[in-house]
């Protein structure tokens, strides 16, 4: 599998990268190694079947297991991937955090 990376430059794909970048936004967190090679399998599992893949949809698939397992590892990655410039960015990101999190009230 090739991934194309926002540059345009191809390179392949490699999955010891995608649990790097997890490491660091769960640095602190009490999230595990095993937890994050799981997360990169199962990434590297949903887009195996695709010959050519773009940084951006491996960085949608991270993100989508992110929020499922830890918040703020979330946050942190999305800040780098989605390159937030300010506190603004955070606040979106957490609404819709929030939002897909939260179940719904009846009432």
């Amino acid at each position: 599998m090739w991934v194309i990376k926002r540059s345009g430059q191809r390179e392949p794909f490699e999955r010891s990268k995608l649990v790097a970048g997890m490491s660091s936004a769960t640095k602190n967190r009490p999230v595990s190694q095993e937890q994050l090679e799981a997360v990169a399998r199962s990434v590297e599992e949903s887009l195996r079947d695709t010959v050519e893949v773009t940084s951006q949809q491996i960085g949608l698939a991270v993100l989508e297991r992110l929020g499922e397992l830890d918040e703020v590892a979330y946050l942190r990655f999305a800040s780098v991937y989605k390159g937030f410039e300010d506190i603004g960015d955070f606040q979106r990101e957490v609404g819709l955090l929030t939002k897909t999190t939260e179940p719904k009230r009846k009432g």
